[in-house]
């Protein structure tokens, strides 16, 4: 299954749509920092509502839905029968394509339910799906403990996905040999940039988790478009948001060159 060459254009399919989405949340991303946000959102759901008010709108979004469930068999594949490469049937690895699969099934349910008519599926506010469930889990026994070690997992896993971004851990998923030299460096620099940048949004996340959990107020928890509004609050204001910004449609682009060099 991992080896046939319907799931490799389902995964390549899919890191077409995840370039899409990120290029889009860096674009609403920008007009957020200069003001212009038409009231979007930031994030995957605001990407989604981008695309459908676009011509053709509703086929793009059956089109994205479609490929990211592409991204969702791939990475089932990979769970069950192991990654490319000599460690890639590691038990970790697989599970960690196993809770990739599950997270790009639902975002791929999303999609095709916001294609589909249902426009609360896709679009709704990230930061009141956030602010709802810490509010939740924050009234259970040990709720508080339980949204810390959340966030705290959180900021790991965004300072993880910068530091492999640093040090180049994407090439030995790529075929680099293949590319020309200013192509490899260009996918370098994207990498390296987009990567660090989603890391940072995913840490700064995390933080914003642990706050609400040792206050115990579920608003001080942010969803990704709360969490880029935030960086306009720092001393150079929105600039380090469109830094930020750019970053993510660096890493929107790099997926992309994962459609075209990835190993699968």
């Amino acid at each position: 299954m991992a080896d046939s060459k319907v799931v490799e254009v389902c995964g390549r399919a899919g890191f077409v749509a995840r370039g899409v989405i990120y290029v889009l949340i860096g674009v609403l991303a920008i007009r957020i920092a200069f003001a212009d946000s038409g009231g979007q959102q930031a994030d995957r759901g605001g990407a989604l509502a981008e695309i459908a008010h676009k011509p053709f709108g509703g086929a793009m979004l059956w089109l994205l839905g479609i490929a990211l469930a592409g991204m969702a068999v791939w990475r089932l594949s990979q769970a069950i029968i192991g990654q490319a490469g000599p460690d890639g049937d590691k038990p970790g690895k697989r599970a960690i394509s196993a809770g990739r699969f599950v997270f790009y099934g639902f975002v791929s349910y999303s999609a095709l339910a916001y294609a589909a008519g249902d426009k609360g599926s896709g679009s709704g506010s990230t930061d009141k799906k956030t602010d709802d469930v810490t509010a939740k889990v924050l009234d259970w026994p040990g709720g508080q403990w339980i949204v810390a070690i959340a966030g705290v997992a959180v900021v790991c896993a965004g300072l993880w996905i910068a530091a492999r971004a640093i040090m180049h851990k994407f090439r030995k998923h790529l075929k680099m040999s293949e590319m020309s030299p200013r192509v490899r460096q260009a996918v370098d620099a994207l990498g390296v940039f987009g990567g660090t940048a989603r890391g940072i949004v995913f840490a700064t996340a995390g933080g914003f988790a642990v706050a609400a959990a040792v206050q115990h107020t579920p608003g001080k928890s942010k969803g990704m478009d709360d969490t880029l509004r935030s960086f306009t609050g720092t001393p150079v204001g929105p600039w380090l948001l469109v830094l930020i910004a750019i970053g993510l449609i660096a890493f929107g682009v790099f997926s992309f060159a994962n459609a075209r060099w990835r190993k699968v």
